[in-house]
C-alpha cells in the first residue's frame, strides 16, 4: 500500500502543492486530473523521489520512502510526460540496457523484456531502431522499460499523450494487467479514457486535493461529468 501524508511542496517560495493526502491500495488505478499547473507533475516527481517534499511523508507499506530511496526505487516504476529514451539503441537493446541498469540479475531479464514487451504490445518491433518509432510507439517503449521489473507502483505522468484512439485503447488493456501486480497512478486530461480504468479519481486544484470522485459503480458517462464538475470547482 503507497501512503502519502501530508505533502507540501514549493518553487521558489512558490507553493505548488498543499497538505496532500491519499492511499493508493494494491490493484488500484487511480487518476490525478486538474487544470495546468495544478500541480500534477510536481506529485508524481515526489513521489517518485525525483525532488524532496518540503514536508510530509510518502510510505510504501509503512516504510519511509525518502528514508530508503534505493529500495524504494527498485519497487516503482516511473514514465515522465516526455520519455527520455536512448533513440539510437533498438528496443531489445534499450530494454536490456535499462533492465542491467536497475540491477536485475542476469538470469532473469531474458524474461523480464519478453513479459513486458508482451504486456506493452510491441513484440514486433522489438527490432526496430527507437528513433524510427512513432511517437505513441515510444511511449509504449517507455511503458515497458517503467514495468520492466513488475513494479509494485506504477506512475505515470500524462502517459496517453500523443497516443491515438487505438493506441488508448491498448494502453486501457495494459493498465488492467499491470493492477494485477502493482498499485497505479497515472496523470492525464484525457477523462472519458482513464474513466475506463480508474477505481477513483482525485482532483487537484491549487495545490490541494479538492476532490475524491469514487468510479465503482458508476456508468462512465456520469463518471466524466462529475470528474469535470469537480475539475471546474463546482464539486467537493
Amino acid at each position: 500500500m503507497l501512503e502519502v501524508r501530508n505533502i507540501a511542496f514549493s518553487y521558489h517560495s512558490k507553493p505548488v502543492l498543499r497538505d496532500v493526502s491519499f492511499v493508493v491500495s494494491p490493484g488500484e488505478t487511480v487518476s490525478i486530473v486538474g487544470d495546468n499547473g495544478a500541480g500534477k507533475t510536481t506529485l508524481l516527481r515526489l513521489l517518485a523521489t525525483l525532488v524532496v517534499p518540503d514536508s510530509g511523508q510518502v510510505l510504501l507499506d509503512g516504510q519511509d520512502a525518502l528514508l530508503r530511496q534505493l529500495k524504494y526505487r527498485h519497487q516503482i516504476g516511473y514514465m515522465q510526460e516526455t520519455p527520455a529514451l536512448y533513440e539510437d539503441m533498438s528496443v531489445k537493446a534499450y530494454l536490456n540496457y535499462r533492465a542491467r541498469l536497475k540491477g536485475e540479475p542476469e538470469k532473469r531479464i531474458r524474461r523480464r523484456i519478453g513479459e513486458a514487451a508482451e504486456m506493452c504490445e510491441i513484440t514486433d518491433i522489438m527490432g526496430s531502431r527507437i528513433s524510427y518509432l512513432s511517437a505513441g510507439l515510444k511511449k509504449r517503449v517507455a511503458l515497458a522499460d517503467a514495468v520492466l521489473l513488475r513494479p509494485r507502483v506504477l506512475l505515470l505522468d500524462d502517459f496517453l499523450a500523443g497516443m491515438d484512439r487505438s493506441m488508448r485503447a491498448v494502453s486501457g488493456s495494459i493498465l488492467s494487467a499491470v493492477a494485477a501486480f502493482s498499485s497505479v497512478i497515472v496523470t492525464g486530461h484525457e477523462i472519458p479514457d482513464l474513466a475506463r480504468w480508474s477505481t477513483r479519481f482525485l482532483v487537484l486544484r491549487d495545490g490541494r486535493i479538492g476532490s475524491v470522485v469514487p468510479a465503482a459503480g458508476v456508468v462512465p458517462e456520469e463518471l466524466i461529468k462529475r470528474v469535470d464538475l469537480a475539475i471546474s470547482g463546482g464539486a467537493s
